[in-house]
């Protein structure tokens, strides 16, 4: 959630698997997987993100996989 400073109003960004009805999070799929990392690298924070808490849960441990596996970097130069 975030406010602007000219009115109070806050907007929820809204999960994007569920608006986009993805059916499967998979460690192999690095493209929906980057939406959810920072520049660096890093998995973004919930907040940040605008996953779900169920969604983010299993994004992070795809994430985790997939750098384990080798499509993901750990560390981004």
């Amino acid at each position: 959630m975030y406010t602007h400073q000219n009115n109070n109003t806050v907007k929820e960004k809204g999960c994007y698997i569920c608006k986009n009805t993805v059916k499967d999070i998979d460690y192999k799929d690095v493209d929906l997987l980057k939406r959810f990392t920072s520049a660096y690298g890093k998995i973004m924070p919930k907040k940040r993100s605008g996953a779900c808490s169920k969604h983010q849960r299993i994004v992070a441990n795809a994430i985790k996989n997939s750098r384990i596996m080798g499509f993901m970097p750990f560390v981004v130069e």
